[in-house]
């Protein structure tokens, strides 16, 4: 833990600048220095973690391998750095105040009052260093989330302000983010809500090291000088972060900024290797020259907000660099589809997503989307109830079944092909009871997955309480929708397809977690295969 440096990345101005991007992106370019990194996000909400939030509130839930329900941003952290988060790597307020309630009520503080000052900063920075015991990291960047002088954020930056104390500034460096906008109206960038941004997090007792400045249009070297004079900021350690096509760019921009090599300096350390973003330049060159083109459909409820889909949409993405091909995605409303507009509604796409969810809301514009997918010979991926969907649509108009339903919508159904999971009857509360993070699972040889996969055992995270009935599995099979993986130890079915269809899989697991970009999901990577096969 002695040897393992601290980055902390705070924000200011204004929400949604892209600290998890900036963070990730720097963690990508050390990593490609040799150095052994990792990430966690601090949370200021008091939910004890985002399971139970609404995505419109907060965007996907990320799902770690270890089951954790965590923010999304620890998603684009494994996504560049090619890495597996944990428990450990997501923090929130609420998680927080609750361990330090049960340590009051087990008596841990000998009868003390419990306050902010020193209870709650010593448990945040137990949790801030519990990464750096484990001795397996160089560096470890903390996130912030939050804009500086939110009250819910305090705690934390007080915390990482006794941290700076207690580790030595040698061990620690402070990267704040904020905006630089531009008026139109009398054509200036202006810096005076960066100066205002810095001066709230002096009066915390902070100075940032490096500033980290978003813009829309480039910044000249005295907008850079007039940041730095007025932020006690070194002129080199003013970054500049302007707006890209893609954020798979960012990590090359911030390289020619000189992030990196600012940042060890900062931190009085040397590369360990050169640096190596070669496969990184490649997949970047792939997405910006994609020779090919195709047009993805992914039909969900939560479509007004992009991000309640990010890891699906970021799997397309890689996928899309792996053949060569550009996605265009359109997300559809599963509510406005019927059975008078579904033809108009999903002609001229080459594939069809049904994306994951929970309750009845939109259930029947989905069942009528793969019903369209699987007639239409349309490569068709569903997800987790996307699957779900799948098999009820195949229950109802293949095999007969005209009230098949899952019972997590109907209790009424004499057909129940999706029914609840054994060890889930009789849980009442809902944070974190689901059957969440990796599970094994085995895959039948003949299939299209195993093709995909090229190996027998996989590993996949899940996030659901409902599964497939296997009551009815032999009806199915003898119609054509088979299982093409099953967990070997609780014998459920994890994946189902049909083999005379092009490309018509759906999964119980989320395989969009397990897609980074140098390391794509092999079933995205099929996918889109077949929808560029299909596209002609």
């Amino acid at each position: 833990m002695a040897n393992t440096k601290y980055i902390f990345v705070t924000g200011g101005v204004t929400s949604s600048l892209g600290k998890g991007i900036i963070s990730a992106s720097l963690g990508r370019l050390l990593q490609a220095r040799g150095f052994s990194v990792t990430i966690q996000k601090l949370d200021p909400y008091i939910n004890v973690d985002p399971g139970t939030l609404n995505p419109y509130e907060h965007g996907e839930c990320y799902v770690t391998d270890d089951g954790a329900e965590t923010d999304l941003d620890l998603g684009h952290y494994e996504r560049f750095l090619d890495i597996q988060t944990t428990q450990a790597n997501n923090v929130t307020t609420g998680r927080i105040y609750q361990s330090v309630i049960n340590k009051e009520r087990r008596g841990d503080y000998l009868g003390k009052t419990v306050q902010v000052i020193p209870h709650i900063t010593d448990e945040i920075k137990r949790r801030i260093m519990l990464l750096g015991k484990t001795g397996k990291y160089d560096i470890i960047i903390t996130e912030i989330g939050g804009t500086v002088g939110d009250i819910e954020s305090l705690p934390y930056i007080e915390s990482v302000r006794q941290l700076r104390w207690d580790l030595g500034h040698e061990n620690t460096a402070i990267i704040h983010l904020t905006l630089v906008p531009y008026l139109n109206a009398s054509g200036e960038l202006k810096t005076k809500p960066t100066q205002h941004s810095v001066k709230v997090l002096l009066e915390n007792g902070i100075q940032p090291d490096i500033l980290v400045l978003r813009t829309e249009h480039h910044l000249t070297r005295e907008i850079r000088k007039k940041v730095s004079l007025f932020c006690n900021v070194n002129l080199e350690s003013v970054i500049q972060s302007i707006d890209v096509s893609t954020i798979y760019e960012v990590p090359l921009l911030m390289h020619e900024e000189n992030l990196d090599k600012t940042i060890l300096e900062k931190l009085r350390i040397k590369s360990k290797t050169p640096i190596k973003m070669g496969p990184w330049r490649d997949f970047v060159f792939k997405l910006k020259n994609a020779k090919k083109e195709v047009n993805i459909v992914l039909v969900g409820k939560y479509v007004e907000l992009m991000d309640s889909y990010k890891s699906i949409l970021e799997s397309l993405v890689h996928a899309g660099a792996t053949n060569n091909a550009r996605i265009n995605v359109e997300c559809l409303h599963s509510e406005l589809l019927n059975s008078t507009n579904i033809s108009k509604k999903l002609d001229g796409f080459d594939g069809i997503i049904v994306a994951p969810g929970f309750g009845d809301r939109g259930i029947d514009g989905k069942i009528l989307a793969v019903q369209y997918a699987r007639t239409k010979k349309v490569p068709f991926f569903g997800i987790c109830l996307g699957l779900q969907v799948a098999v009820v649509e195949f229950a109802r108009n293949v095999l007969g079944y005209e009230d098949a339903h899952s019972t997590e919508m109907t209790n009424m159904t004499k057909h129940p092909v999706i029914d609840l999971m054994e060890e889930q009857k009789g849980i009442t509360e809902k944070g974190g009871t689901m059957r969440l993070g990796g599970y094994s699972c085995e895959l039948y040889e003949s299939t299209k997955v195993y093709r995909a996969y090229r190996k027998k055992m996989i590993r996949e995270r899940h996030r659901h309480r409902y599964e497939f009935n296997n009551d009815y599995l032999t009806d199915f099979e003898k119609q054509g929708m088979i299982a093409a993986g099953v967990n070997p130890e609780s014998n459920l079915i994890e994946i189902m397809e049909q083999p005379d269809h092009p490309w018509f899989i759906g999964t119980q697991f989320h395989p969009e977690y397990n897609s980074t970009v140098l390391n794509p999901h092999p079933l995205f990577v099929s996918f889109i295969k077949a929808a560029i096969d299909y596209s002609g």
